[in-house]
């Protein structure tokens, strides 16, 4: 371990969460130097969808390494990258009735969203991109525009423009409905929106808490988007790949994106590779125009078909998705049902789901002593607040049934030694301090009114 101490940058973060030398892993367990085994509900940020080494794609690539298979190919045209292209179309695409280009880019997720942030400036001449509060799509200076957390933000070192931040869905209270809002911002020549390229959104947000947006408002967003001639990117890397019980998290919304950007979890073995599906009309690239030496990582696209060839050329997966997703749901309830004092909540959908525990403190306790018990967990959301779950979709019942039991352990022992649990903060339902006058103003309403209205 000291090694990473000498000389090891301090921006690391996982390692401070779980410091232990790890060597091994298969499917939903990972193996530190000592031989001591963790359950892994993290899952490499949600790249191991379909577990550590999982053995059938190991096979292929190492079948595919020893024959002298390319490794990386830039954008040359090679049998491993026309494979994949061939499945993907086969079994993801039509399938869905989804007409799309896919574009090679840089191999991470916010290599993707630089490149559709610039193919909608591109497509449609404007440069304004509408995000969302709590929104995450990368570190890279494009991507943190549409970031909303601040300390993420704040790393940038300069000032970043070119988005405008609307409020997500459920931000201002379950009954506004924030499309409404977007819909009037751009409506309104007054407003100081400047009409935007493209809406990006996640569907649930992952690092912004684990919120998930209605399937009613996704579709509103999406007729937001057409009304006003403007493109609506989904950012699938995290909540894509089957994490919410179908391979895109689009598809239960019924809506047709004009950009998707996928990472994480396509390679199917946590190879880094990322692609941006768009509309054929969008595809107004020059040859070269946007580019990056590792778009070609051949390993990966052998890993990436088998992949959907083992897991989507049916619904049988999905389903076995949604039953745990159901599980998964129905055991997070009873918890927080019976802990945290009612102040406690869950959010997500399919197995993309996290408790929110309202107290960073809370939640930063509760992992660490789901560690100690062998469960490796971590917090999401702006102060790091709830409690996020991410295994492998592949996961055994009984090793989902183990872990969720580690972290209920967990929970009742941090709930019981807090002098108090506290409750989540409603700006839209409390007291306001008014002067006497306003406060006999004919025409002052509280906020919660307002937004009720």
């Amino acid at each position: 371990m000291k090694i990473f101490e000498e000389i090891e940058s301090e921006v690391r973060s996982y390692a401070r969460a779980f410091p232990r030398l790890f060597d091994k892993a298969q499917g939903e367990l990972i193996y530190d130097d000592d031989g001591n085994q963790y359950i892994d509900f993290l899952a490499g940020a949600g790249s191991l969808n379909y577990g550590h080494n999982h053995p059938i794609f190991k096979e292929k690539l190492i079948e595919y390494i020893q024959r002298d298979g390319i490794t990386q190919g830039l954008d040359l045209h090679t049998r491993a990258k026309g494979e994949f292209l061939e499945s993907f179309n086969e079994n993801i695409l039509k399938p869905r009735d989804l007409e799309y280009v896919v574009m090679f880019t840089g191999p991470t997720g916010t290599n993707a969203v630089e490149a559709a942030l610039k193919i909608a400036r591109k497509k449609t001449g404007r440069e304004n991109i509408i995000s969302f509060t709590n929104g995450w799509h990368g570190q890279s200076l494009g991507a943190l525009s549409v970031t909303g957390n601040s300390t993420h933000r704040g790393g940038a070192g300069i000032a970043l423009h070119g988005s405008t931040r609307i409020p997500y869905d459920g931000y201002l209270g379950d009954d506004f409905d924030t499309t409404n809002l977007l819909d009037k911002m751009l409506s309104d020549s007054s407003s100081g929106v400047d009409k935007p390229a493209a809406v990006i959104v996640e569907t649930v947000q992952g690092e912004g808490g684990i919120n998930a947006a209605s399937m009613n408002w996704l579709q509103s967003l999406s007729e937001i988007c057409k009304r006003h001639d403007v493109l609506l990117i989904v950012d699938d890397i995290q909540a894509g790949c089957g994490r919410t019980g179908t391979f895109f998290s689009f598809e239960e919304a019924g809506i047709y994106p004009d950009i998707v950007t996928l990472s994480k979890s396509l390679s199917g073995y946590g190879l880094p590779f990322a692609i941006v599906l768009m509309k054929p009309e969008v595809d107004q690239w020059s040859p070269g125009e946007h580019n990056g030496t590792f778009r070609g990582n051949n390993h990966a696209f052998v890993t990436a078909k088998a992949a959907i060839d083992h897991f989507w050329k049916d619904d049988k997966f999905a389903k076995e998705v949604q039953r745990k997703g159901q599980y998964i749901a129905d055991r997070v309830d009873a918890i927080v049902a019976k802990y945290g004092e009612g102040n406690f909540n869950s959010h997500g959908r399919g197995m993309f789901r996290g408790i929110n525990c309202v107290s960073g403190e809370l939640a930063g306790q509760i992992t660490r002593k789901c560690f100690q018990n062998g469960l490796i967990i971590e917090t999401s959301g702006a102060d790091d607040h709830v409690v996020k779950f991410l295994c492998p979709l592949t996961i055994t019942d009984e090793n989902l049934k183990k872990g969720i039991d580690i972290l209920e352990k967990a929970i009742k022992e941090v709930c019981d030694k807090a002098d108090s649990i506290p409750e989540e903060k409603d700006f839209f339902e409390g007291d306001y301090s008014v002067s006497d006058e306003a406060s006999k103003s004919d025409t002052f309403e509280p906020a919660s009114k307002k937004v009720a209205s």
